[in-house]
């Protein structure tokens, strides 16, 4: 049993697998040329925050001031606060794993949990804290294999990055095949492209905060949808159950 939780696990992290090892390889390579290579794998242990720890190099490169890395680091990473609100339920009964099922939480590995289900028999904490750790350790690996490579030999970046891109569609394809629906991706495109353009118009005055306000548009958007969606839905229900009773009689 043991091994074939393991195993469905892995399944379901390939898609992770290429995505992280190539970023992971690119924050390597970027953080060897300010920094010795070991803290590129001890960043991905402790740390383990992808576009956070990205950002975290170029900033203290800069000497950039403690408080205003912290503060900005918050605001990137802010987005997680709506992640575990939404995954409390999901994480009941995780046991000891849920610490770390916490601090192993990322975009790709929510996008992942919120569309796989626990095998037949198998352990809900044990299942989700595998596919966490297989998450891990796929940045793990790149970012050494990175920061090793980039002490060693020169390497041009240009086009690594877009790896996150395509990483995040084929994740998005999985959330539309899982839900059946392509509302929610609608209304997070819209909104998206809506904040590029207020920010074009100078009403949106940081272009690194598109992304907070996109989000939380996109939540309130989306909540509104289902609410409206959820209202549309009693009346056709208790109308069934009113013809039913009335069957049964």
């Amino acid at each position: 049993m043991k091994k074939n939780v393991c195993l469905e696990a892995f399944k379901v992290s390939i898609p992770v697998l290429f995505g992280y090892i190539t970023l992971g390889i690119a924050y390597g390579i970027l953080l060897s040329e300010h920094y010795p290579w070991w803290l590129a794998s001890l960043s991905s242990l402790t740390m383990f925050a992808g576009a956070g720890q990205i950002m975290a190099v170029g900033l203290f490169a800069a000497g950039t001031p403690l408080t205003a890395i912290l503060i900005t680091e918050l605001l990137l990473n802010i987005r997680h606060i709506v992640y575990g609100l939404s995954l409390i339920t999901k994480f009941k009964g995780t046991k000891a794993w849920k610490p770390y099922l916490i601090f192993g939480l990322t975009d790709e590995t929510y996008s992942l949990l919120t569309t796989c289900e626990v095998p037949e028999g198998a352990d809900k904490g044990t299942f989700y804290g595998l596919i966490t750790l297989f998450d891990q350790c796929y940045w793990f690996t790149g970012s050494t294999i990175g920061a090793v490579a980039g002490t060693l030999i020169p390497y041009n970046l240009e086009g690594v990055d877009f790896a996150l891109t395509a990483l995040f569609i084929v994740l998005t394809i999985e959330q539309i095949r899982k839900i059946k629906s392509l509302v929610p991706s609608l209304i997070g495109g819209t909104v998206t492209l809506l904040m590029v353009i207020l920010w074009k118009f100078n009403i949106i005055k940081d272009a690194n905060n598109i992304l907070i306000f996109a989000l939380c548009t996109g939540i309130l958007v989306i909540g509104l949808v289902n609410g409206i969606q959820e209202k549309l839905k009693k009346p056709a229900e208790t109308e069934a159950e009113i013809e039913q009773e009335e069957n049964n009689e």
